[in-house]
């Protein structure tokens, strides 16, 4: 999480930045990420990750990291998830997905 992108999740929530560091981001490590909570699908997602529908809540106040992943100008899962419902013909299909990285690479 950068700067700018706490900025943006203040102002879509209409608080400071400081209250919107506090209650929707904390640390790993030395880095500042999005909160995580229990995810039916998961085991745990992002905080902003409606369990039901499966789409971002913040979609248009999402973090730099989220707008880039992976390295596209939009969400991956979300393509994933019109190509599923697509090919399932069933618009309500929900694809169990884990990424995963090779060598410790991203």
């Amino acid at each position: 999480m950068t700067a700018r992108d706490i900025k943006r999740l203040a102002r879509h929530f209409g608080v400071t930045a400081e209250t919107a560091t506090e209650r929707f981001t904390k640390l790993f490590g030395k880095e500042r990420i999005l909160r995580r909570k229990a995810d039916p699908i998961f085991g745990h997602a992002c905080s902003f990750l409606n369990p039901e529908t499966r789409r971002c809540t913040i979609y248009q106040a999402r973090p730099l990291v989220c707008r880039e992943f992976p390295a596209r100008s939009r969400c991956a899962y979300y393509d994933l998830l019109t190509f599923e419902r697509k090919q399932q013909g069933d618009p309500d299909v929900l694809p169990l997905v884990k990424i995963t990285f090779q060598n410790g690479k991203r």
